[in-house]
């Protein structure tokens, strides 16, 4: 396992990072296809194995109970002092006012209720889910770096928001003196690959570690296009991000097989290969439900693409309608 400092810290990461959104309780969720605590700690103990210290998780993953899977299977498998555990907050955990969102009220009690679930004193890094509309920003900013400073936090990223939203969040810390953003975990893959206009740019320059999800397009970049499974057959939230561009995206990914058969891998391993050789990328969350999907994400640290293949497999992209940010 190689490992890299997330953005401008001092923080030591993985190169892969075990994203966690496929542990929980299905019936607390909208994804049938997640992994019950028995299938979880399996996949787990595994990933610690294979060296992965990296592991992200949500508030609203499974209602919670993902957060409390991870937090269980790294007490038993893992010294706490070698893990970098994420998690997040802004979606609603709860009916009525106050239940979702970044006001003050909100980040203070939820990161509270987050570390009960992980049963830890800290997160290595805590997240903002999504950009809060009904929010001032300076509220946000402030409670966030309250939270550093509480103990309760190492450091704070981001995720999924337009660039000039990353900005005025980055201005706002720096102008008043609060913690910064260390990290952006945004949308990337190689069929969704707007990033690279503004926020790709944007974090190279302010040194901010990129952490994408969904680096496999939810497993459409794995597999022939015609072929389905439970996940893809059920997931609502994938077909939102990428069915208006099928037609346009299948010949990439008819691309990526060719690439993938010549070099006598997984196409995952080469797809993964084309972000990780991807400036700034830090270290791609990567969403795992067999063990297989583990050994060709250690193994993709190892193949480096030629320049011509990574010409060949951009060259057939279009632009796509925005989606995550919003």
């Amino acid at each position: 396992m190689d490992y890299v400092k997330l953005g401008n810290t001092g923080l030591d990461v993985s190169r892969i990072s075990l994203g966690c959104m496929s542990f929980g309780v299905a019936e607390r969720w909208t994804h049938p296809w997640v992994l019950n605590e028995e299938n979880s700690r399996p996949i787990i103990k595994r990933a610690l194995e294979l060296g992965i210290n990296f592991f992200d998780t949500a508030n609203i993953y499974s209602d919670g109970t993902s957060e409390e899977i991870v937090g269980r299977a790294l007490k038993d498998y893992a010294n706490r002092d070698e893990i970098v555990l994420a998690t997040k907050v802004h979606f609603r955990m709860h009916q009525g006012p106050n239940g979702g969102g970044l006001s003050r009220k909100a980040i203070l009690s939820e990161i509270d209720k987050s570390l009960k679930r992980l049963g830890t004193d800290y997160v290595d890094l805590y997240q903002i889910h999504r950009w809060d509309y009904h929010t001032p920003i300076e509220e946000t900013m402030e409670a966030l770096h309250d939270v550093v400073k509480a103990g309760k936090a190492r450091y704070i990223g981001a995720s999924a928001m337009y660039a000039w939203q990353f900005l005025k969040a980055l201005h706002v810390a720096e102008k008043n003196g609060w913690s910064r953003f260390v990290s952006m975990q945004n949308h990337l893959n190689l069929i969704y690959r707007e990033e690279e206009r503004e926020m790709m740019p944007l974090c190279k320059d302010q040194k901010i570690g990129v952490i994408p999800y969904s680096p496999l397009a939810s497993g459409r970049l794995t597999r022939d296009w015609s072929e389905t499974t439970h996940r893809s057959e059920t997931d609502q939230a994938q077909r939102m991000k990428y069915d208006a561009f099928a037609d346009k995206d299948q010949v990439i990914v008819e691309r990526l097989a060719a690439v993938a058969k010549q070099r006598g891998v997984p196409r995952a391993q080469v797809a993964l290969a084309w972000l990780l050789q991807k400036e700034p990328v830090t270290a791609p969350i990567i969403g795992v439900t067999q063990m297989s999907q583990l050994d060709d994400a250690v193994a993709a640290l190892s193949l480096t693409l030629t320049s011509e293949e990574i010409a060949s497999l951009e060259e057939l992209y279009v632009p796509h309608r925005v989606v995550g940010a919003i």
